[in-house]
Parts: C-alpha cells; structure tokens; sequence
C-alpha cells in the first residue's frame, strides 16, 4: 500500500484548490458572458462544424408561434453557413405584435457558423411612417396648391382693387389650409412615432384647460360656448403632449360643426378601470354611413362644410392614435341634427397595448 506523506497531502490539497478556484473562476465567466450575450439587442446562435449548438442567446428566442417561423430561418441559414455560403432572409411576423427581423447566415473558421438576428421592427414602423407622410403631404397639398397658382395668375393679371383684395384672401385662405395640413400630418407623425410616449402623472384638469384654452377665441368669434363640467380622476399615468393633442383635436372638431348659440361640454369620469373624457356638441350630428369611418385619415363627412372650416380630415385619426398608444379607444354618440358626443377612454393603470 502507498502511503502519503504531510508533504504531497498539502501539495495535493493546494493542487486541488487552484483547480477549485480555476473551475470557480471559469463558471464565473462563463455566467458573465452568457449574461453579457443575454444582453446583447440582436440574436445569436453559434453552431460547431458538425452542426453541435455551442451558443444561443436570449434574443434568439422569440416564443409562440413566430419561434417555429424564425427556427425555419436558422436552420437553413445555418446549413448553408457551414457550407461556406453567406446568405440572410427577412422575415415579417405578423404577431400580434408584429415584428421584422433581418436573419443572417455567416460561415466561421473551422467549419462553424453563425446566424445573427436583428429586431427591423422600429426602424421598419419609422421608414413606414416616413413613406406615408411623403405620400401623404403630396397628395393634400395638391389643391392648396394648385388653387394658390390659379389664384396668383388671376391677381397678377387683373387691375380691379376689390377683385384683388378677394383674390388675396382666397389666397391666404389656401395658404392656411396648406398650413394647417402639414402641422396635422407633422402631428400625426410625431404620435406615431412617439408610440406609447413618455408616461408621467398628468393632471386631467390641466390637460383639459390646456386643450380647451386652445380653441376658446375661435369658438367665441363663432358664437359658440366651451364649458368644463366635472373632472375626475385628479390625475394618471399618461403622456401629457399626446393626451391634450387628442382632447384638443376633439374640442376643435366640436366647435367647427357647432352653431352660433350652441355649446360644447368637456367632462371626465371614472368608469370600469378607464378616466373617460367626453365632448359634447350640439352641433350638425354624424350621418350614420359615416360614424364607422370618421376615424380614417382625410376622411371628411362633408367635404363642403369641411372646406368651409377648413378641416383636414386628421384631427380623429390623432385621437385614435393617441388612444390606441394608450390602450384606450374611442368612440362617437351621434344624432344628425343634435349632436355628436365623443368618448376618449384611457386606462388609469398603466398597459402595454397589443402591437405596440
């Protein structure tokens, strides 16, 4: 029997604890690393030559049903990858929420691969909301426009004082439609973009004097009275820019198709979960083809009257946003002839809305 002596026990023992130590100091990097790839914005999965998964980190990982769609990529971006070929494929899933990813396949040394995954889904909704606005821009400042040339060509080419001075009203009457137009399309933009917005603790009475302040010369020129009835609650968790936005939006709706005489009430009240803020008009009322579409970009009830008020035709599509960044909605009470009542509905506790 071999028998040890103190010495090679203690050399053993201090052997053996370097080794500890080393295999305690590599758990602890390996922990490191494996959180440092955890935080890392894009996916990554490694493979070895022989297709072995050496390495995924957590954004490779989707869950649900889009996980099956995105381990379809991998795999074949993976196989071709470890034949030596570089490919990617973009994927849009369609959620909710909807997403775009940009998967790529890259060949390593050795005969491993890589495949990285990149979350487009921002910057494709940022290159959508651009394109719209272009689109959009263009299309709406065409009769502004174009009415603005005609009308100068007419000026230019009489002599008659009066017949100038109604030519240049008409004039400045386009300019600001054309204004107007783009301070809504910037506006909508900028909501859209902002998504869910800042949230902060806003008080709804503030909110509503600042949207109501906005609009109170105009409705008084027009004969019309803005009353604040009860506010409740005192205040919630909300983007304060994008919630007076949508009142104010409503407010102005309210007031352009009321009559001289009318009124146009402002309240809030807690219901179920939601402080819901009303805007009660006694004005033309809402025709009941049109109720469902009110909502849609440049759609106009009547396009005569609109013209006359000079409505874009964007004020409720930003209340629909706003309400839609909030996890709230909105909706619209209308009777032709008596009135239309709009209820902006926002949840007191704070929500992460679906596609968002």
């Amino acid at each position: 029997m071999n028998w040890f002596g103190k010495g090679e026990i203690e050399r053993l023992r201090r052997e053996l604890g370097r080794e500890v130590a080393a295999r305690q100091t590599a758990e602890k990097h390996a922990a490191q690393l494996s959180s440092g790839l955890d935080a890392v914005p894009a996916g990554l999965v490694l493979v070895d030559a022989d297709g072995k998964l050496l390495l995924r980190n957590g954004a490779a990982s989707l869950g649900g049903h889009a996980d099956v769609l995105l381990e379809e990529a991998v795999e074949h971006l993976l196989a071709a990858a470890r034949n030596g070929e570089t490919a990617e494929k973009r994927l849009t899933l369609f959620g909710p929420p909807q997403q775009v990813l940009l998967v790529r396949g890259l060949p390593l040394a050795g005969g491993g691969a890589l495949v990285v995954i990149d979350d487009l889904t921002d910057r494709a909704r940022v290159d959508a909301v651009r394109t719209d606005f272009v689109s959009n821009i263009s299309h709406e400042l065409k009769t502004p426009v174009g009415a603005l040339a005609v009308l100068a060509e007419a000026l230019a080419d009489s002599d008659d004082l009066e017949i100038n001075r109604h030519l240049a009203k008409k004039m400045m009457e386009e300019a600001h439609r054309a204004s107007g137009t783009i301070d809504d399309l910037l506006e909508l933009s900028r909501i859209e973009l902002d998504g869910r917005g800042v949230r902060e603790e806003v008080s709804l009475s503030s909110v509503l004097g600042e949207a109501v302040g906005r609009h109170r010369l105009r409705a008084e020129t027009l004969g019309v009275q803005l009353c604040i009835g009860a506010v409740e609650p005192d205040s919630l968790e909300a983007d304060g820019l994008q919630l007076i936005s949508a009142v104010s939006n409503l407010v102005d709706n309210a007031v352009k198709y009321s009559d001289v005489g009318s009124k146009v009430r402002i309240t809030s009240s807690v219901v179920g979960g939601f402080a819901e803020i009303q805007v009660a008009d006694q004005g033309i009322g809402i025709p009941a083809r049109d109720v469902d579409r009110i909502f849609e970009r440049f759609y106009r009830v009547d396009r005569a009257r609109s013209r006359e008020t000079g409505g874009t035709g964007l004020g409720l599509a930003i209340v629909r946003h706003v309400a839609s960044n909030h996890g709230g909605e909105v909706d619209v009470v209308s009777h032709e002839g008596e009135g239309s009542t709009f209820t902006l509905r926002i949840p007191l506790a704070v929500e992460i809305p679906v596609g968002s």
